[in-house]
């Protein structure tokens, strides 16, 4: 799972932010923690921040990168609205609370979690076998991870960087190991 860099929160939408200087010069760094990884299949989520996070690394593999549609993060409003990181923290932890909660034309805890963890399981079985990157947003990595053990909440969602990088081992479909491979420098 490769959490997208920092991206700026002035320009586009959700769907087409990029990243800043800072995220561009991180992606290389995940490019080198992923180098010697023997990385198979590259898939993202559809918004621009997390492909370009994982762009390079894909670039480095020779892979493409296939994008999911069910990967996009949480719709904390309506689809395109930019949430400022001063609204969106205290709207996520009232998710964390309430599970049911959405802001009109938003998305709850409960929906984003059922929709990311059915694309994970198709992803698992599609896969099997082989070394997947996910390039992801920080309450979909942690809601995947939440589902398969309950460690992965909100206070594990506030301490992640951007980006970040975690390698998830799985059997069938048991989570059975976590490793955080990105290191601040």
């Amino acid at each position: 799972m490769v959490r997208h860099g920092e991206s700026p929160k002035l320009e586009g939408n959700e769907r087409t932010r990029g990243l800043t200087e800072k995220g561009i010069l991180d992606a290389h760094r995940v490019t080198e923690i992923l180098e010697t990884e023997g990385i198979d299949t590259f898939i993202s989520s559809p918004y621009k921040r997390a492909m370009l996070t994982i762009e390079k690394s894909a670039n480095y593999h020779e892979k493409e990168i296939v994008v999911y549609e069910n990967l996009k993060e949480c719709r904390f409003l309506s689809e395109d609205k930019i949430i400022s990181d001063k609204e969106v923290y205290p709207l996520v932890k009232k998710m964390f609370s309430n599970p049911d909660f959405t802001l009109t034309g938003g998305e709850s805890y409960v929906d984003c979690q059922r929709r990311v963890v059915k694309i994970l399981k198709e992803i698992l079985m599609d896969f099997q076998g082989h070394k997947i990157v996910v390039g992801t947003h920080g309450l979909v990595m942690t809601l995947m991870m939440n589902y398969f053990d309950n460690q992965y909440g909100l206070e594990f969602l506030m301490n992640t960087s951007k980006p970040d990088v975690y390698k998830l081992e799985f059997k069938d479909e048991q989570l059975i190991n976590v490793e955080r491979l990105w290191r601040e420098e």
